[in-house]
């Protein structure tokens, strides 16, 4: 299940409400929404919903600053986003990358089957290109923050597979800087195994958890000040 797909599930959910989420504490008679539900909720949106981007606007945004680059404001921000939408769609179509647009953010969604082998940080070499289009586009619309987030499967311990998606998203993070992407626009996180984009039961659901996602934030003038 790709990423659209998966937010057009979540949005649904999200309109139903949680009351079939929630549990009601024997004791207390207290009404809350379960763990269970909750996790089935963080998955189905993914690590992109969760929250601001790495590392906070705050401390990224000094990096911005000392690097020079540019904000953008108004409706400049929408159009902006439009049309480095459409170019990475068009750079990338036919090459595995589902491009989704949410507001005036885009999230690269990479399964593993076009990034790296079973168990591996190496970039595979046919990748390369794809992501040297990725780079070229990123690199010309520089006015967006860059978080790049990693994603395995449940086999293998949680400490060993959150070490491999921290690794792979850094993997990514450092080609887009050989290519000329700024240092200062990057953030990576790695999510390990808490963010399954389907179920982790069957070898075609593991390889669309082993992922590399990279969600574009354009940076305002707001963010600046």
């Amino acid at each position: 299940m790709r990423l659209g797909k998966r937010l057009g599930i979540a949005t649904a959910i999200a309109a139903l409400g949680v009351t079939s989420a929630c549990v009601t504490d024997p004791v207390t008679g207290e009404r809350r929404i379960s763990k269970a539900a909750i996790g089935g909720l963080g998955g189905a949106f993914g690590g992109y919903l969760l929250g601001d981007i790495v590392g906070g606007r705050r401390d990224r945004t000094e990096k911005i600053v000392g690097a020079g680059i540019g904000a953008l404001a108004g409706a400049g921000i929408g159009t902006y986003m439009d049309r480095q939408e459409r170019e990475l769609r068009e750079r990338t179509a036919g090459t595995g990358i589902d491009v989704v647009r949410q507001g005036d953010e885009l999230v690269l969604d990479m399964p593993s089957g076009i990034t790296f082998d079973f168990d591996s940080t190496a970039i595979r070499p046919q990748f390369r290109q794809t992501l040297d289009q990725v780079s070229d586009t990123l690199r010309r619309y520089d006015q967006t923050y860059v978080d790049v987030y990693g994603h395995t499967d449940s086999v293998g311990s949680d400490a060993y597979n959150q070490g491999l998606s921290e690794r792979r998203a850094s993997a990514v993070a450092d080609y887009l800087t050989s290519r000329g992407v700024q240092s200062a626009r990057l953030g990576t996180r790695g999510y390990g195994e808490t963010q399954p984009a389907a179920s982790n039961d069957t070898e075609e659901g593991r390889a669309e958890n082993r992922r590399v996602e990279i969600k574009l934030v354009p940076i305002t003038q707001d963010d600046l000040r």
